[in-house]
């Protein structure tokens, strides 16, 4: 297992794959560290969580740069991630003890309420994307709600999946409640099939989704599925353009492109049609693609290049069934992973710009007479993770979002984002089940009813 730097194209580092013996060896230490983990108190989860937290802080630069490193994400982003990370452990500090409290239910005996236990050991398998927040945002609410973990990370970002193990020692966690482990995807079948793990939960592609699921399922086990995403956002013909360009902009180059509920496709009322789409591929021209440490740079590479051709191919073929390239398009010549800003007019269903999710900096605009056809295309899709709507009525903005939109969650004059507070998760084939705030950290413990007579 290697990770390759995607800017410069340099080997970074070289791992070895944990070998079968091995493997089951830490499910066992981590099965084992659950029977201890449990009966801890509330209290020292939290302190813990806040050690962590602190950890976070103190190691940000570093630990952002090791991002940059292994997938090219902008340094500013980076260190934003880890941020976030941090604001996960602080936020399920403070309200996990709440979140899990019995809850006293009224009935005709003398009490009736309902716990919340922990079940055992959770395998997550994760992206690259965001190395540190998408296992964070599941290893935050698993630990303190008296779980064990076990990550099965991307290869190519194997070192951000050390470096989080590592911070869980750093931070006085007991030994072998989160391990890493350094397997390939084809391995993960059996590892959902060991009776020592309890539920899984998958962040990633449609395919990898329904591969786990159907693993899941055959073994009666829990799974969470937070997958890919064609977000749609709607410029109504009252939306302020300058602002809903920029924010539009702003989601659909964040991370190079490359973020399941990055902004997509754009449903652009006639009315402004014109106006909206020169702003927006002006803005989408000025970003500035460099050296993801320099402060200068605004994108950076896509994480490998075999990605970027993916990429270029589904462009290029929505190209040769009648797309019309507004901006970029193209493959560079720099060394690296680079996909220029690329935005798309004139796509239709069938074309893959249309049906397929676009992982990277390109953008498709559609251009429509009424609602009621912004609604259509938006729905026109097998995902349903986020949407905007950009529009000066925010009754009406609510009411297209309450009622029309078939997504997870939906912003209205701004961009879609996660939020430890609130619950994150999609509809379709964006998968099922919801990470994040109260909703969150109840997926992956036993909701047990106790009666006393």
């Amino acid at each position: 297992m290697q990770s390759v730097n995607p800017f410069s194209g340099e080997i970074i580092s070289n791992f070895q794959r944990h070998t079968l013996e091995e493997v089951n060896q830490i499910i066992n230490q981590v099965d084992e560290a659950f029977h201890q983990w449990k009966a801890s108190e509330f209290e020292q989860r939290s302190q813990l969580m806040r050690n962590l937290e602190q950890k976070l802080i103190e190691q940000k630069k570093e630990l952002a740069q090791l991002i940059v490193a292994e997938m090219g994400k902008v340094y500013r982003e980076a260190l934003a991630e880890i941020e976030k990370c941090a604001l996960a452990c602080r936020y399920y500090a403070d309200h996990g003890p709440q979140f899990l409290q019995d809850e006293m239910i009224a009935t005709e005996s003398s009490q009736s309420y309902i716990s919340f236990q922990p079940i055992g050991t959770i395998l997550a398998v994760m992206p690259w994307n965001f190395p540190f927040w998408q296992v964070f945002r599941f290893l935050a609410p698993t630990l303190m709600a008296g779980n064990t973990a076990i990550l099965k990370h991307a290869s190519n970002v194997s070192g951000c999946a050390l470096a989080i193990e590592k911070l869980i020692v750093e931070s006085g966690f007991p030994l072998d409640i989160f391990r890493t482990l350094l397997i390939s995807s084809s391995d993960v079948k059996d590892i959902i099939l060991n009776p020592k793990i309890k539920a899984v939960t998958l962040t990633g592609s449609t395919p990898a989704g329904k591969a786990v699921a159907s693993t899941a399922g055959l073994a009666l086990k829990k799974s969470v599925l937070e997958l890919g995403g064609s977000d749609p956002y709607l410029i109504l013909e009252d939306a302020d353009i300058q602002i809903s360009a920029q924010l539009c902009v702003t989601s659909r180059l964040l991370n190079a492109g490359q973020s399941c509920i990055g902004a997509k496709r754009f449903i652009v009322a006639d009315k402004i049609y014109e106006a909206f789409t020169a702003e927006f591929v002006r803005l989408m021209n000025e970003a500035t693609y460099g050296d993801p440490l320099e402060v200068s740079t605004t994108i950076g590479p896509l994480a490998r290049k075999d990605l970027r051709h993916e990429l270029h191919q589904q462009v290029e073929k929505s190209r040769e069934m009648g797309a019309t390239v507004l901006l970029g398009g193209f493959i560079p010549k720099e060394n690296s992973a680079f996909y220029p800003p690329t935005v798309l007019g004139d796509v239709v269903s069938g074309m893959p710009a249309y049906n397929e999710e676009l992982f990277g900096p390109v953008a498709v605009l559609f251009r429509v007479k009424t609602e009621e056809e912004a609604i259509r295309i938006a729905n026109d899709t097998v995902f349903g993770l986020g949407a905007g709507i950009f529009t000066a009525d925010i009754e009406k903005g609510k009411k297209l979002a309450e009622k029309g939109l078939e997504a997870g969650c939906v912003f209205i004059n701004d961009f879609v984002k996660s939020d430890p507070r609130l619950p994150f998760g999609g509809v379709k084939e964006s998968g099922y089940g919801r990470e994040l705030s109260m909703i969150g950290i109840r997926e992956f413990v036993n909701i047990k009813t106790i009666v006393v007579k």
